[in-house]
């Protein structure tokens, strides 16, 4: 039986392998140019106040501040992934942000300081911060707004990303319902993909992987972010079609065309267009059932 040709890759397809350096391009860029825009603003400051400071210490101010606060990129990212602001659930995600922005901004502060410290002593001086609870208040009413900008920018990304690539829903029910023991099961999802829609067939969805609060459908080699849990869309699918087969990876058993042990016990489950799934050790049983 001959495997069907996949589909002429899309922009999204041709993108998504450089994704990851565009991100992190994005952010060393940003806070590259904030960080020489910033320091010859404070030296021109400086020099029309006619204070006495080295050339070189707005310099070591504002790149401490650029170069922390570029390594909290990640984490901030990881958190917004678990505590989402949208529509539907700023109202629980504002007092865990509220919290989010005092670490990010403590984490910025004793950084930057430490930073600074290691600068000034470099060059033979020594830096003094100030009374650190009147500093870091001030620096806190800075912080949070800038907060809020990181986290604003990459909910947007991320919202621009899912048109991009297309989000689903089921169609049968709303995502966040609530799912009885004998609820029917979605026939279809509904596709929304840069303004239009389209519906694919439930048993056309290949593969399943859980991603924070979404889980990815793959569907004749894209992907589509759909809005729920694995344990919750599971419920939902077909258990004599759709296998767990990890923590994070549910499989179509129609899909497969092999299924390959390994010396740890664990397995790869190759799909017919030559994707791997990782098996592990708790769903093999449960796989060779199924199969």
């Amino acid at each position: 039986m001959s495997t069907p040709p996949l589909p002429p890759p899309t922009a999204w397809d041709r993108f998504r392998p450089w994704r990851r350096t565009f991100e992190v391009g994005f952010w060393v860029a940003t806070y590259l140019l904030n960080a020489i825009a910033n320091s010859a603003v404070t030296w021109l400051d400086i020099q029309r106040a006619g204070l006495d400071f080295a050339a070189w210490e707005p310099a070591v101010w504002e790149w401490s501040s650029a170069i922390v606060c570029l390594a909290l990129v990640p984490a901030v990212a990881w958190f917004t992934r678990f505590n989402p602001v949208r529509f539907d659930t700023w109202k629980r995600a504002l007092p865990l942000h509220l919290l989010g922005s005092v670490a990010w901004s403590a984490l910025h502060v004793g950084g930057m300081v430490a930073l600074r410290k290691v600068a000034y002593a470099v060059q033979g001086d020594s830096y003094d911060f100030g009374p650190w609870l009147r500093e870091w208040g001030y620096e806190y009413l800075k912080d949070v707004r800038s907060y809020a900008g990181l986290v604003a920018t990459i909910e947007a990304w991320r919202w621009f990303l899912r048109r991009w690539q297309g989000e689903a829903s089921v169609l049968a029910q709303p995502d966040d319902a609530p799912i009885p023991a004998l609820a029917e099961r979605p026939e279809r999802f509904l596709v929304r993909k840069l303004g239009k829609e389209f519906l694919i067939a439930a048993n056309d969805v290949e593969a399943l992987q859980a991603s924070g609060n979404y889980v990815n459908l793959r569907v004749r080699g894209h992907e589509y972010p759909l809005r729920s849990t694995m344990a919750a869309i599971e419920q939902q699918l077909d258990p004599a079609r759709f296998v767990r087969v990890h923590r994070s990876h549910m499989v179509n058993l129609d899909c497969i065309a092999q299924i390959e042990p390994l010396d740890t016990g664990d397995a790869r489950v190759v799909l017919r267009d030559g994707t791997i799934v990782p098996c592990s050790r708790r769903y093999r049983d449960a796989l060779r059932v199924g199969s």
